[in-house]
């Protein structure tokens, strides 16, 4: 094999990368009140001041807790790490499909029989394995930071958490436990779901992993298994797909039975699990496979053939549909996207090497046991309602916005990003006349086990430039307009250095909550505060994922009156998946695309016009500060 010139995490491993930084108390306090000023009523701002000014005053409560959170960066690796997955995923009751969970959906396949089925599986499930071993010995390139401020090594912990972690549900916090067992006791076995029975795939025999044909021969018997209707048990699956509490106390109640408690076991070690799902017989348009991903269609459909506590879910439909679901507690889109596209390139690259392989003979893949009283028959049927529920509720729009790429916006000399960014407010600014807090998550990966903070686009200047653009009485000239365009870019520009330099204030106004808390404080009123409280609702979250392979990543929204918006930007075009929950009035996914789509369409029209006005500016030529109104 020839010798690559890449870094691998190992030899990275002696490079130990620096602390997230504590920003300054004042500067955050201020950075604070610059979001929200123009995102509430003057009062309400007065008030929030004054509140403000008082827990940052010398001497005050704001300085004795960034002393303690100060003595904590010092004496942890992440100071902000344990608060923010607490905050952010584990104490979070709602259900993980569709509320948490994030997907990648794979173009749609084309399957002519059971046997092509089982062949993409088994090829699936070889390509895994391949990046499993490269993350074993850590051996994966060491992932550099590109686009804004490129250059640095970024901390590779998430890609070990890959195969390695589960999600446990807890009463009121769940638990996310990562394996860290010697090699010897490492897990050498995946979770097959099929009709909505589990089976364990043991993928070493005899010290030796299997080839592909010898996979695909153990599917065969599998999927042989669970046609087997006499031998079907209750669709115990569909019991993780409820909120965390109620799936915690249906754990519980699986537990009392020792039938119940190996299977689990055996699911909770497993490497991921792959799940054959049963054709739906829906046209596999781009949406329609985005919602399938997320929630499988509910329990009349593959929405019990899941396993969602299990950080990566393969899912290879009879029909075509095929992607993964990812627990996110675990690690950040990156990670999914990295191990997807190496994947997926395996499987389209070498030639399969089924004709060539030898087939040993095989113990035959096991089937998970449940023993189910009439209490958790009831708990499974419950499960099922609310998950039918989510699934009639969520309200998605995958969209590919053809007029332009990244390459055009590049031309402009602007982040694609930032640009994406601001036309994300536009859209939201068309459709209700204001601007809301608004979640983009930015990668702290350049430090010791970095996660995300959070880039509020919702900025004072990209409200000026969407006023603008919206404005009917034609008040401001193309030249202001460019001007506001530039501006909104340059302060999300601005915001995202900060928050990829850990200088944001999500993560450090979180850190003085809970060291408050830790230290058995009275929680400070700056906390309390209705600004705060609504500060944190995003009615926007948002996220770039882009991809090299054909594919695109999608969420569902993260409060009940709001939007998810992932987005994918190649060169000369750009996948949205926008979502939204139906039983809320104020929302409609369709009304946000067309507003996009729209907005998108005008920011470039401004930006040609502002362009072919330039040269006659230049050249002392009349009408480049004109208001055009053609739109042309």
């Amino acid at each position: 094999m020839p010798i690559l010139e890449k870094e691998t995490s190992r030899d990275r491993d002696s490079q130990v990368l620096p602390k997230v930084p504590m920003p300054p108390l004042r500067q955050t306090l201020d950075t604070y009140l610059k979001c929200v000023q123009h995102l509430i009523k003057e009062e309400q701002f007065k008030k929030t001041k004054a509140i403000v000014e008082k827990f940052g005053a010398p001497g005050g409560v704001g300085e004795l807790l960034q002393k303690k959170l100060l003595e904590r960066r010092d004496k942890t690796t992440n100071w902000v790490y344990d608060y923010w997955l607490e905050d952010m995923y584990l104490s979070n009751r709602l259900a993980l499909p569709v509320n948490s969970s994030p997907v990648m959906v794979f173009p749609k396949q084309t399957f002519r029989n059971h046997n092509d089925v089982r062949g993409f599986a088994a090829r699936l499930i070889r390509g895994v394995l391949d990046y499993k071993a490269l993350v074993d010995a850590r051996a994966l390139p060491v992932d550099f930071a590109r686009g804004q401020l490129a250059g640095p090594p970024l901390c590779m912990e998430q890609y070990y958490r890959l195969f390695s972690s589960y999600r446990y549900p807890g009463l009121k916090t769940d638990t996310l436990e990562v394996q860290t067992s010697a090699a010897s006791s490492a897990p050498e076995h995946i979770i097959v779901a099929c009709k909505n029975q589990f089976f364990v795939l043991d993928v070493v025999a005899n010290s030796k992993q299997l080839n592909e044909t010898e996979i695909l021969s153990q599917l065969e018997k599998i999927m042989k298994m669970a046609d087997n209707a006499e031998e079907r048990l209750p669709p115990v699956g569909i019991l993780t797909s409820d909120g965390r509490t109620e799936w915690a106390q249906a754990r519980e109640e699986l537990t009392k039975d020792l039938t119940n408690r190996d299977s689990l076991a055996l699911i909770e070690s497993c490497l991921c699990v792959v799940c054959l799902d049963e054709p739906c017989g829906l046209e596999p348009r781009d949406t329609t496979r985005a919602l399938l991903m997320l929630h499988g269609g509910g329990r009349e459909k593959n929405g019990a053939n899941r396993w969602y506590d299990k950080s990566m879910q393969f899912v290879v439909g009879m029909d075509g549909v095929c992607g993964v679901v990812c627990e996110h507690s675990a690690f950040e889109g990156i990670v999914l996207v990295q191990c997807s596209e190496y994947v997926m390139k395996y499987m389209m690259g070498s030639p399969s090497k089924m004709a060539r392989a030898s087939v040993r003979e095989l113990p035959p893949p096991r089937r998970l046991l449940w023993k189910c009283n009439p209490h958790i028959q009831g708990l499974i049927a419950a499960s099922g309602d609310r998950l039918q529920r989510l699934v009639n509720n969520l309200d998605m729009d995958v969209f590919t916005f053809k007029d332009y790429g990244k390459e055009f916006i590049k031309k402009q000399k602007m982040s694609p990003d930032a640009f994406i960014q601001v036309a994300l407010q536009l859209a939201f600014y068309k459709c209700r006349g204001r601007l809301v807090s608004t979640y983009e998550s930015a990668s702290l990966r350049r430090f010791q086990q970095g996660r995300v903070d959070n880039i509020r686009s919702a900025t004072p200047e990209a409200l000026a430039f969407v006023r603008a653009m919206t404005d009917e009485r034609a008040t401001f000239t193309d030249a202001e307009k460019s001007k506001r365009l530039r501006d909104a870019i340059n302060a999300q520009t601005n915001y995202t250095h900060a928050a990829i330099t850990g200088m944001a204030i999500d993560n450090h106004l979180l850190g003085l909550l809970r060291i408050a808390k830790d230290l058995n404080m009275e929680k400070p009123e700056i906390f309390c505060d209705e600004t705060y409280l609504a500060s944190n609702q995003f009615i926007l979250s948002t996220s770039q994922v882009p991809t090299t392979v054909e594919m695109f990543c999608c969420y569902g929204p993260v409060v009940p009156n709001g939007y998810g918006a992932c987005y994918n930007p190649q060169s000369d075009h750009i996948i949205f998946c926008v979502s939204s929950f139906w039983e809320n009035t104020e929302t409609s996914s369709a009304v946000f695309v067309k507003a996009l789509n729209e907005g998108l369409q005008e920011i470039r029209d401004l930006c040609n016009r502002s362009s072919a006005a330039a040269p006659k500016a230049a050249h002392g030529g009349q009408g480049a500060g004109q208001t055009h109104k053609s739109g042309k």
